[in-house]
């Protein structure tokens, strides 16, 4: 027999906790009903259950949901939905089944909240860890116009499709990062502890050292008696650095610099508009208003730069200038996105030009993936050839020298 800590609800309808033996969870489970309880939670443990679902709040704070953990809920979600189940049994279902920690104590959590009279969107948007605004907005969208299930899908296509983008991204850069922090192991390794040694050869062998050396000897040296002021030096950098970037103009700043960086910046803004075109589509397919999907679309376009031009955008949008507009005198919007908006507002037909839009900017955001890994091969050459070049002529210079003066 085996302890169990469980909450249920007694037959006055007041929340109860308490602790009963049994050989299983079932079993558990089935002396509640017999005592006249309804079960709300029942854990395995000595300890009370709680509404973290075991998990303290460390534990809870560290705990993650990935991309592919909410796709499944939400797939899971959207099945039981449009099969005719309560939501109440629904979440008790997918607090059963889930695999992730936080996603069981969520459901477990939006359980008790519903019980209250708490409303789906409401229940979620008390977890924004998981669940962004863009997330809650279009569950709100589907409650309010009786169609949950079809704006589910929409959602899957959503965090899919963002997913897959940022994966491709990520894959494309990993390869240079890596050969970028090996290369620079490398400089600080041959600077620390090969020109040394070469260096004290040739001022014994008193030959006039060219430039190349001497660069490398004055690197030697500063980084042999001022590493710990440089380390210092560093650190205040970056922490500076992490402290700006936690501020709204710093986080502009910092957005700002990527776009404009060559090739990077431009997969960027294509990944951008991908992102707006998506999701401006399904909002405006799920009935939500204008103002409401650019206040969304600023919450999780991903970027702080182009999120500044929507606050622009929607005052001249309440002025009365439709969206083409305002978008077309807007930074970082392409040709292409003003062009389709504009038709789509003159047909009465936004959310398909939109989807046109996402759908052509997927494809250029994946040729241009392939264009950067294609150029990135190059640049990393030419810098693996920099800075071996480099210690070759600090190095074999003077020793050319030596061999002279010996012949």
């Amino acid at each position: 027999m085996a302890k169990f800590a469980y909450e249920a609800y007694n037959d006055t309808g007041s929340l109860i906790q308490g602790e009963l033996e049994a050989e299983s969870g079932d079993a558990a489970t089935s002396r509640l009903a017999a005592m006249g309880y309804i079960p709300v939670r029942v854990q395995r443990g000595g300890a009370a259950a709680s509404g973290e679902g075991g998990l303290s709040g460390l534990e809870m704070a560290l705990a993650r949901v990935k991309p592919q953990d909410l796709i499944l809920f939400t797939k899971q979600l959207r099945t039981m939905l449009a099969a005719g189940l309560s939501i109440l049994e629904l979440l008790r279902v997918l607090e059963q089944q889930s695999e992730n920690k936080k996603l069981k104590m969520i459901c477990a959590t939006m359980g008790d909240d519903m019980r209250k009279g708490v409303s789906i969107s409401e229940a979620l948007a008390k977890h924004p860890s998981v669940f962004s605004k863009l997330y809650v907005s279009m569950v709100k969208a589907g409650e309010l116009s009786g169609m949950l299930p079809e704006v589910l899908d929409r959602l899957i296509f959503i965090i899919s499709h963002e997913n897959k983008v940022k994966t491709d991204i990520k894959k494309a850069l990993q390869y240079p990062m890596t050969v970028v922090i090996a290369l620079g192991g490398a400089f600080i390794f041959l600077l620390a502890y090969v020109v040394p040694v070469f260096a004290k050869m040739f001022s014994t062998a008193k030959i006039e050292l060219p430039w190349p050396t001497k660069v490398a000897m004055a690197m030697n040296t500063a980084l042999a008696s001022y590493w710990l002021v440089m380390l210092v030096g560093l650190g205040l950098l970056v922490l500076g650095l992490w402290l700006f970037f936690r501020t709204e103009q710093g986080q502009v700043v910092r957005d700002a610099f990527w776009l404009k960086i060559p090739v990077l910046g431009n997969l960027f803004i294509k990944a951008a508009m991908s992102r707006f075109a998506s999701i401006f589509s399904i909002l405006q397919a799920s009935g939500v208003q204008v103002l409401q999907a650019l206040d969304i679309l600023s919450e999780t376009i991903g970027n702080a730069a182009i999120s500044k031009e929507f606050s622009r955008i929607k005052d001249q949008i309440r002025e009365g200038r439709g969206i083409s507009g305002p978008l077309q005198r807007a930074r970082y919007f392409t040709p292409m996105v003003v062009s389709m908006v504009a038709i789509g507002e003159e047909t009465g037909d936004l959310d398909s030009m939109l989807k046109a839009v996402s759908e052509h900017y997927d494809d250029e955001v994946g040729y241009a993936v392939g264009r950067l890994a294609d150029a990135i091969g190059p640049i990393l050459i030419v810098g693996l050839a920099g800075v071996v070049g480099f210690f070759a002529l600090s190095i074999f210079m003077p020793m050319w020298e030596m061999t002279k003066m010996v012949k």
